[in-house]
């Protein structure tokens, strides 16, 4: 899941992928695809904050080590590797 942060071009990525689930990145075309750390909160939910220029992009979280889309992604686009990438529009 992802919302518009206070500050234009922030957006902030959610995921709660269960109880037992240890590292969650997140990693983009906005990161030329290197994994980004999440903090994991109270609630079991992994957090990342990131500034970006208006655009769409495609991302994946990566949960212990497995690729995972977005279920909450507003869109998916095929990838080179048979399998979709999730995207976020930035206005």
């Amino acid at each position: 899941m992802i919302s518009k942060g206070r500050k234009k071009g922030t957006i902030r990525f959610a995921v709660s992928p269960g109880p037992d689930v240890r590292k969650v990145t997140l990693a983009g075309d906005f990161t030329e695809w290197q994994p980004k750390p999440m903090r994991k909160q109270k609630d079991g939910t992994f957090v990342a904050h990131l500034s970006v220029a208006a655009g769409s992009y495609e991302y994946k979280y990566i949960i212990d080590g497995q690729w995972a889309v977005d279920p909450d992604s507003e869109a998916w686009a095929a990838n080179p590797y048979g399998t979709v990438n999730s995207v976020a529009t930035i206005e």
